[in-house]
């Protein structure tokens, strides 16, 4: 694998766009991998499993890398879902954080899922019992998008 490095720049109120990835990982038995925040913004929420690339680093292997990081599972890409643009403003009406993620959809391949890194608590949930997460309305129509992406290609 090519020698990468995590970027150094300011997440809140930074001089450009944060390039990133999210991932919806579904296994065999179709419920999706789900990772609580430990970290502003969102510190406490569940989401997906995702984070920034590192200066010199594919969107694929950011993907695999930050859901090995987050969730100690490895997986497979299935292919890209679509991209998400969250835009945080302050009170005073400046951006404090502005993200471009790609958010992909992949197949559990194996590990033990595990919070590490920058998730608190990580879980396994069916479309069904998404609700009691709590996602924000944008997270869950991502996953139920991948889910179904994921349904065409198994």
């Amino acid at each position: 694998m090519p020698q990468t490095e995590p970027i150094r720049v300011e997440r809140r109120y930074p001089a450009a766009p944060l390039v990133g990835v999210g991932v919806v990982v579904i296994n065999a038995q179709g419920e999706i991998l789900l990772a609580q925040r430990s970290k502003p913004p969102r510190q406490g929420e569940w989401s997906l499993p995702g984070g920034l690339i590192d200066l010199g680093e594919q969107l694929v292997d950011a993907a695999k890398r930050e859901v090995w990081e987050e969730c100690a599972v490895e997986i497979e890409i299935g292919g890209l879902i679509a991209p998400f643009e969250p835009i945080v403003r302050d009170k005073a009406g400046r951006i404090e954080y502005h993200y471009v993620i790609l958010d992909f959809w992949a197949i559990y391949v194996r590990g033990e899922a595990v919070a590490q890194d920058d998730a608190s608590a990580v879980a396994w949930a069916t479309t069904e019992a998404l609700e009691q997460f709590h996602l924000l309305p944008d997270t869950k129509q991502m996953i139920l998008r991948g889910y179904v992406r994921w349904q065409e290609n198994h």
